[in-house]
């Protein structure tokens, strides 16, 4: 496994609707470079943003869909999210 430094590890947030709605119960989705543990991402996030206290991180591993053009096919790269838990007494993620 390649040493991954914190600002490695977590590529962008992603803003959905239901990412959206789970803001308020300081729940922050974010794809993450597939490599990466749970113990990174936790501490990637408490290094990125300051004031945020980590309570857990639930991650989904996706697989690349199979695309075709005509009779080639091919597979897109696997993505990894997180879905992040705040602490009740961490301060809030600015994401705009």
């Amino acid at each position: 496994m390649a040493d991954l430094k914190y600002y490695d590890i977590i590529l962008k947030p992603i803003v959905t609707e239901k990412a959206m709605a789970m803001m308020s119960d300081k729940k922050y989705t974010f794809s993450v470079n597939p490599d990466a543990t749970k113990t990174q991402i936790k501490e990637a996030v408490e290094k990125m943003f300051a004031g945020a206290k980590v309570e857990s991180v639930n991650t989904i591993n996706l697989d690349g869909k199979t695309r075709r053009r005509g009779m080639t096919s091919g597979k897109t790269s696997k993505v990894k999210k997180a879905i992040v838990q705040l602490t009740a007494d961490s301060a809030d993620i600015e994401l705009f």
